[in-house]
C-alpha cells in the first residue's frame, strides 16, 4: 500500500470523524488546522439533516471546532440543488426539520400539500402520523419520491434512534413508491462537493467512518479513502465489503503528519 500523503482536496465526514458522543475526537482540531495553514481545500460532507450549516457550525465551535460556513456541505443542501436541477422552482411536501424546508425555499421552492412535484423526506424530532398520510397520498398519485439520506438509524446519548431510511422504509410499503436517496453513499453528494471545490477526483481524499456510506461513496465517484476507526466501522469491517479503504487509520489524529 502507497504512503498516504493528503492531496490538495479533502471531503471530510463530520459525526465520527471530527466529533463523536457531543464531544470531539481528540486530533480532530490539530487536523483542521493542518489543512488550513497548508492551503488545502477541505469539505465537511455529511448526511446530518437535522442542522443547518449555521447550526453545525455552532454546534462544532462548541466543541472545539472552528470550521467556516463555505467548508460545510449538508445533505438538505444537496438534495435541494437535487430537485431544482430536477425540476427548477417547483412544488414539494417537506417532512422535516427547518434546515431542510429552508434549503429548498432557498432553491425556490414552494411548499404546498396537494399535486406537489415532489415528496421530500429529512428527518426531524417531530414525525407526524398525519404527514405520513398526506406523503402517501401525494406519493400514490404521482408525486417523485426524494429522501435525504438512506441510514435506518441514528445515535444519541439515549440509545439508538430511527433514521431517515427507516421512515422513507415506511412510506415505501404504504405507497409503493421507492425513494431517490441523494445522500451518500449516492455519487451525488460527492460530485456536487467536488464540483464546489473545483476538484478532480485524482486530486481528492475522502475521510469517512462508514464502509456503507463514505468509503462505498469514494469508490463510486473514484477517490481515494481513509476509513477511520473512530466511529460506526470497526476495522473487521475494512475486510468484510468486496470494496476497499486506501488505508485504514484510529482516528484523523494519526493523519496530521501527512499533511
Amino acid at each position: 500500500m502507497n504512503e498516504l500523503v493528503i492531496p490538495k482536496s479533502v471531503l471530510i465526514d463530520m459525526d465520527g470523524v471530527l466529533i463523536r458522543d457531543d464531544a470531539m475526537i481528540p486530533g480532530a482540531d490539530e487536523f483542521l488546522a493542518r489543512l488550513d495553514a497548508t492551503g488545502r481545500r477541505y469539505l465537511l460532507v455529511t448526511n446530518n439533516c437535522l442542522y443547518s450549516p449555521r447550526e453545525l457550525q455552532s454546534r462544532l465551535q462548541s466543541l472545539g471546532l472552528h470550521v467556516d460556513l463555505d467548508h460545510l456541505w449538508t445533505s438538505p443542501l444537496a438534495t435541494a440543488r437535487f430537485v431544482s436541477d430536477q425540476r427548477p422552482r417547483g412544488t414539494a411536501f417537506v417532512i422535516g426539520e427547518t434546515c431542510l424546508h429552508e434549503a429548498l425555499a432557498d432553491v425556490g421552492y414552494q411548499e404546498q400539500s396537494d399535486h406537489t412535484d415532489f415528496v421530500v423526506l429529512g428527518e426531524t424530532w417531530r414525525y407526524s402520523f398525519d404527514d405520513f398520510a398526506i406523503a402517501i397520498r401525494l406519493l400514490e398519485n404521482g408525486s417523485r419520491f426524494v429522501a435525504t439520506n438512506p441510514e435506518t438509524t441514528g445515535v444519541s446519548l439515549a440509545g439508538t434512534l430511527p433514521g431517515c431510511g427507516a421512515i422513507a422504509a415506511l412510506l415505501q410499503q404504504a405507497s409503493g413508491v421507492a425513494p431517490f436517496f441523494v445522500g451518500k453513499p449516492n455519487p451525488l453528494m460527492l460530485l456536487e462537493a467536488m464540483r464546489t471545490m473545483r476538484a478532480t477526483a485524482e486530486e481528492t481524499l475522502l475521510i469517512g467512518d462508514r464502509m456503507d456510506t463514505d468509503i462505498l461513496a469514494g469508490v463510486q465517484v473514484g477517490v481515494a479513502s481513509v476509513l477511520v476507526l473512530s466511529g460506526a466501522s470497526n476495522s473487521r469491517d475494512a475486510d468484510r465489503y468486496p470494496y476497499r479503504p486506501n488505508w485504514v487509520y484510529d482516528s484523523v489524529a494519526g493523519l496530521v503528519e501527512h499533511c
